[in-house]
């Protein structure tokens, strides 16, 4: 072991990171060879599992610059769990990897701490993780992250392209700012072009960048779950890398089109400075970001009113922001960005 730490790996650290996400998960069977999850599916006809991984991308560079490492963790978890609740599954349980060039306790146990937090407001369960200390791999206090969920549906229940009905009106519920995707043109538009600081704080904004850059991605499962439960939502697109028109395209039909008004929600603050310093066109800004909505919701015109309601009484900000209509397969974007 000494021999192995002189080449860079602290096994000692490892150890000592797995006690104390027992301690902070509140589970005593995580560092076992694989998690066990005890499957009732006594209610389900048809069960089906469903599963998804995603990452944070260069959103990471942000957090390791500014020594804030929990809210990526939580963004870790909404990636996957928003994608597994988007064909109409329940997330059971997550699993993540972590891989650095030196295991610092502190930034781990952060990380860790955020992870805990986006199972717990899924309604889901750590089930275990890796953590590979790679010297040479990584720089300094560099690390990258990937997580695994899976969730649960009756078969019958699942949530595709063909429950699309024309005529369906599409809800959008309100991002936090930009989630986790179109990070590198962040980067390069505030640090590389404009030369900002993390500590800076634009004008007109009431915090500095690295707390608006940071915010994480939200987690639908709470307010959304329920609806599928009650079939009150026909399909649902996660608003990702791509934006709207990519993650919207997905649950339309080849013979559907989908009409949007990009003037019927508000564009996050950040998002409008990012155009500005950048000089985006309104392509750059519908191919990169998610312009205010982090999910859509397709939903028969006669259970628009109730949705939208439930959504709130949830929590959640809500728009009627287009519909379904007869066409060519497409994702068409009408208005001017608010």
């Amino acid at each position: 072991m000494d021999a192995y730490k002189k080449a860079g790996v602290d096994i000692n650290a490892g150890y000592q990171l797995v006690d104390q996400i027992k301690n902070l998960a509140h589970n005593d069977s995580l560092g076992s060879f694989g998690g066990l999850f005890p499957l009732e599916i006594g209610s389900y006809q048809e069960p089906v599992l469903v599963a998804g991984t995603d990452g944070v991308g260069t959103k990471l560079l942000i957090a390791i610059q500014a020594n804030k490492n929990t809210q990526v963790g939580i963004d870790l978890v909404a990636m996957c769990v928003n994608d597994v609740l988007s064909q109409g599954a329940k997330p059971l349980f997550f699993l993540d990897y972590l891989g650095t060039g030196h295991l610092d306790q502190g930034q781990a146990k952060d990380i860790i701490t955020g992870v805990i937090e986006g199972v717990k407001q899924a309604g889901a369960m750590l089930l275990g993780g890796e953590t590979a200390e790679m010297p040479d791999m990584y720089t300094t206090q560099h690390y990258d992250l990937a997580g695994f969920a899976v969730g649960i549906a009756d078969k019958q229940q699942l949530l595709t392209a063909e429950n699309t009905k024309n005529g369906d009106v599409l809800i959008g519920l309100a991002s936090n700012g930009l989630h986790s995707n179109g990070f590198s043109l962040v980067r390069d538009i505030l640090f590389k072009q404009n030369n900002f600081s993390l500590h800076e704080t634009l004008p007109g904004y009431d915090h500095d960048l690295q707390t608006e850059l940071l915010k994480p991605t939200r987690i639908y499962v709470d307010a959304v779950y329920p609806l599928i439960q009650q079939e009150l939502v026909h399909t649902i697109a996660h608003i990702t890398g791509g934006g709207l028109i990519e993650n919207v395209g997905r649950i339309l039909a080849k013979d559907q089109r989908a009409e949007i008004n990009v003037a019927t929600w508000p564009m996050p603050k950040i998002m409008h400075s990012l155009q500005e310093l950048g000089q985006l066109t309104f392509t750059d800004m519908t191919q990169t970001f998610n312009l205010g909505i982090g999910m859509v919701l397709a939903v028969d015109p006669a259970n628009v009113e109730k949705v939208m309601t439930l959504l709130q009484e949830s929590g959640e900000r809500v728009y009627q922001i287009g519909r379904v209509v007869s066409g060519q397969q497409e994702v068409k974007l009408k208005g001017e960005l608010q």
